[in-house]
């Protein structure tokens, strides 16, 4: 069996969209890769680390990672389970069109100034929306690229003036961080948990959490759940077994914070989902 899988879903003049997946047998970093177009990668189940140079970048369902044309870089697995992505990459002048300025590095082609960004948990519901509907063969070629138009403007609008001033030694501490909510999503970490096995204190973790993602540890943590939720839904019949799986304390707790985030409650998206 391949380590990597790769599925094209949408292969049209403006977009292509592809779904892959890693088993993410290698703990440590492979080999140098180089990717051959622009592409915005939405990580949907699962956690990587992608290194470009002495820049490492977290890549979990919170986050849209962007890879430059031409631009080398290594991944690495520090959490066993692999990992499953959308990829999209568009035409480049239409893409230059898309980027907004903070995020471009130059004019003459569509290059990003930074390895990722966080996204929000309405590009998240539309990330599982698409997918289902593009694999089941449930939505027109022109309602598909305008729906990913929409994706990511979403995702590369949120957040594109945030500037975090972090030291390197607090980006790590985040990336740190990371990995262990990761590790166990259904997990009921304490601060004092998770400050133990990253070496910061409770205090100190929150303080530099917030500084550099612009949002607190628990609702980054919250919004993890949520995305496995999303790409989980079609496996349960009973949604209360997946909620409390997936660690929160009861049904109502479940379904509220999934109304929060995407707007309707977990049975509706499903039903939603299916039709797709």
């Amino acid at each position: 069996m391949p380590d990597v899988t790769v599925d094209t879903l949408l292969n049209t003049p403006t977009i292509a969209v592809r779904d892959v997946c890693c088993l993410g047998t290698c703990k440590h970093k492979s080999e140098s890769e180089c990717a051959t177009a622009t592409q915005l990668v939405f990580p949907y189940r699962g956690v990587y680390m992608r290194h470009v140079g002495s820049d490492n970048a977290i890549a979990d369902a919170n986050q849209v990672l962007f890879f430059n044309a031409g631009q080398e870089y290594q991944v690495s697995h520090p959490v066993a389970g692999g990992d499953a992505c959308l990829s999209i990459s568009i035409d480049a002048p239409l893409l230059l069109e898309l980027m907004p300025a903070e995020l471009l590095e130059t004019r003459q082609r569509p290059s990003f100034k930074r390895q990722q960004q966080r996204i929000d948990p309405r590009a998240q519901a539309l990330v599982a929306l698409l997918r289902h509907s593009l694999r089941n063969g449930a939505i027109e070629t022109l309602e598909a690229e305008t729906l990913m138009f929409t994706l990511v403007r979403r995702a590369m609008g949120l957040n594109a003036n945030f500037t975090s001033s972090a030291s390197h030694g607090h980006r790590k501490l985040v990336e740190r961080t990371k990995l262990v909510l990761a590790s166990d999503l259904s997990r009921r970490w304490t601060l004092a948990e998770i400050a133990a096995e990253t070496g910061g204190s409770p205090v100190y973790l929150t303080q530099v959490f917030q500084q550099v993602e612009g949002m607190p540890l628990y609702k980054y943590q919250m919004q993890l759940r949520l995305a496995r939720a999303l790409d989980l839904l079609h496996q349960y019949d009973d949604l209360s077994a997946l909620g409390l799986d997936l660690g929160f304390s009861s049904h109502s707790h479940f379904s509220a914070a999934f109304r929060q985030a995407f707007g309707s409650s977990p049975s509706a998206f499903k039903q939603s989902a299916a039709q797709c």
